[in-house]
């Protein structure tokens, strides 16, 4: 089967409807086995699919492309109706009319990359295809690499090419799987400014699955976070990864430090909890939330949003401020990533400048400021 479905025609803003339900004996990942029952319309723009391995996505895209067939469901394309469990309809892959990129790009090696990108248009007369084919690789600055095979040129031009082969097919939907996981920061985001001025010609639904946050925010206009299956977040990139609600999504969207904790106290009149972190003294005021006095709850911090300080600092409207010492302290790229023990350890994210200003290193005595609102309380 070729890696990219399968367009041949289409028309621009069209809807996508997907319901599907499809039990997974063998997941993609280590967990066990569970039924993939997901809702959802995707309108025209970037729909993001985000979570862990085994979660779903993939079978998601599987099943809008026909490479898989839902145990019950409907899928609808615009006005097609490409599955309909009820109705006995289930639309060969090849008249799907919808683009898929896998991970893998799964280009043809024995073939140039204007052959490549000209696949599947065989059906179309020869001045069209050409016209076509033209368009695309002049859009993705690949018709000098006309003559070449996969092997000849870069990754980058490699996953240039995967997409046009996908998008000159004009496709009434596109699904992307992790599309750009094998790229260094600087291709990725010439190829990512290259899809939306795509898409803004051609207004479809596009379903992108992707485990990094940046592409996240970088494309999505809705994030649907799936967990075993089912959607358990359907919001905008903010919304979703930067004010999580569950602690499965909290640790995807890259949040450092989670606590189990115990609700000491409610402060109705300030909107605030105290919630000491278990096997500590350690308290942190969150936001309010119903919850039983006394009942453990998980709160979770992102190690960018962590403050240090010298010196104990006075006068600041953020109400955490917890003493603590540097465990130790080490460089990633362009973050310096701190460990200190307060009675509970905590994971701190600063700039190298900021450590050699107030001169860290393992050992020193300092303080951590969290504001509350960095505090979520997770289900």
């Amino acid at each position: 089967m070729d890696a990219v479905g399968l367009a041949v025609s289409g028309s621009s803003a069209q809807m996508l409807s997907v319901h599907v339900r499809k039990k997974l004996a063998e997941p993609a990942g280590s967990g066990p086995a569970f039924t993939l029952d997901i809702e959802f319309i995707a309108s025209p723009g970037f729909t993001i699919l985000f979570g862990a391995s085994g979660a779903g996505k993939t079978t998601i895209l599987d099943c809008i492309a026909g490479l898989r067939k839902p145990d019950a469901g409907r899928v609808v394309a615009g006005e097609e109706v490409l599955f309909d469990s009820q109705q006995s309809i289930n639309v060969a892959t090849r008249s799907r009319h919808v683009g898929y990129l896998f991970q893998t790009l799964a280009l043809f090696p024995h073939m140039t990359v204007r052959q490549n990108i000209e696949y599947g248009l065989a059906s179309i007369q020869q001045t069209e295809r050409e016209k076509r084919t033209e368009e695309i690789a002049n859009s993705f600055e690949i018709a000098n690499l006309y003559d070449r095979r996969p092997a000849e040129i870069s990754g980058g031009e490699r996953q240039r090419v995967a997409l046009a082969r996908a998008l000159v097919m004009r496709p009434v939907a596109l699904l992307l799987d992790e599309p750009m996981s094998a790229l260094d920061a600087m291709t990725k985001a010439r190829i990512l400014d290259d899809l939306r001025r795509w898409y803004e010609q051609q207004a479809v639904p596009i379903l992108y699955v992707t485990h990094e946050r940046e592409e996240v925010y970088a494309l999505g206009n809705r994030v649907l976070v799936l967990e075993a299956g089912k959607i358990v977040s359907d919001a905008a990139p903010q919304e979703a990864l930067g004010r999580p609600r569950l602690e499965s999504v909290a640790q995807l969207a890259g949040f450092e430090n989670i606590f189990e904790c115990t609700v000491t106290a409610t402060h109705e009149h300030e909107g605030t909890m105290s919630c000491r972190i278990a096997g500590s003294d350690v308290i942190l005021e969150t936001p309010l939330f119903r919850v039983d006095c006394k009942k453990a709850v998980r709160v979770g911090i992102r190690a960018g949003d962590i403050l240090l300080a010298t010196a104990q600092p006075q006068g600041l409207s953020a109400r955490n401020v917890i003493a603590g010492t540097i465990v130790s302290l080490r460089q990633q790229d362009v973050t310096a990533i701190a460990e200190v023990n307060c009675g509970a350890k905590f994971v701190v994210h600063l700039t190298p400048g900021a450590c050699q200003s107030l001169q860290l290193e393992a050992g020193k005595a300092i303080w951590l400021v969290v504001k509350t609102y960095s505090c979520h309380v997770l289900q």
